[in-house]
C-alpha cells in the first residue's frame, strides 16, 4: 500500500506507520550495504531504538484501537502481530547487549531485518488495506500516536 491509496480517515495513523517502516527499512538496507563495523553497530542500534519506539506505538494505541473496532475482522492478525513484536523484541535484545565483534552480531541482524520485513509486507499488505475496506476511522489514534512517539523520542533523546 502506498501514501496515495490511503484515504482521509485512515491517513494520518498508517502514513505515520508506513513512514517508520521506510525508515526502518532503509536502515537494515543500509546495514547491508557497509563493511564498516563502527557504522554497522551504529545502523544496527538505531534500527533497534526506532523498532521499540514503533512496536511500543503500536502495541499500546494502535493494535488496542483497532481491535476495539472489529474484533471478528482484525483479531487474528493483530495477535500475530503481537507475537512477532515479541520474537523481535528478544532479538533487538540480543543485538542491543553486542558489539560488532560478536561472532553473531551480523547475523542477528541480518534475521532481524528479514523477520522485520515480512512483518511489515504482512501489516501493510493485510491489516492496512482492511482498515481501509472497513472504512475504519482512524484519526483520534493518529494524533494519540504522533504524541506517543513524540514523548518517547524526548525521553530516549531520539528524533
Amino acid at each position: 500500500m502506498n501514501k496515495a491509496e490511503i484515504p482521509l480517515a485512515q491517513r494520518d495513523a498508517l502514513t505515520l506507520m508506513l513512514d517508520d517502516h521506510s525508515t526502518i527499512k532503509k536502515l537494515f538496507k543500509d546495514f547491508g550495504k557497509t563493511d564498516d563495523p563502527e557504522i554497522r553497530e551504529s545502523i544496527a542500534h538505531e534500527a533497534c531504538m526506532t523498532l521499540t519506539v514503533l512496536a511500543q506505538i503500536e502495541e499500546e494505541l494502535f493494535y488496542p484501537f483497532v481491535r476495539a473496532q472489529n474484533p471478528a475482522a482484525f483479531g487474528r492478525l493483530l495477535d500475530k502481530a503481537v507475537v512477532e513484536h515479541g520474537v523481535a523484541r528478544n532479538l533487538v535484545a540480543q543485538i542491543q547487549g553486542m558489539t560488532s565483534d560478536d561472532p553473531l552480531f551480523h547475523a542477528r541482524v541480518s534475521v532481524l531485518g528479514d523477520y522485520i520485513s515480512h512483518h511489515i509486507e504482512e501489516e501493510e499488505g493485510e491489516l492496512f488495506p482492511k482498515l481501509v475496506v472497513l472504512n475504519v476511522d482512524l484519526r483520534a489514534v493518529a494524533k494519540k500516536m504522533q504524541q506517543r512517539k513524540e514523548e518517547i523520542a524526548t525521553v530516549a533523546h531520539i528524533a
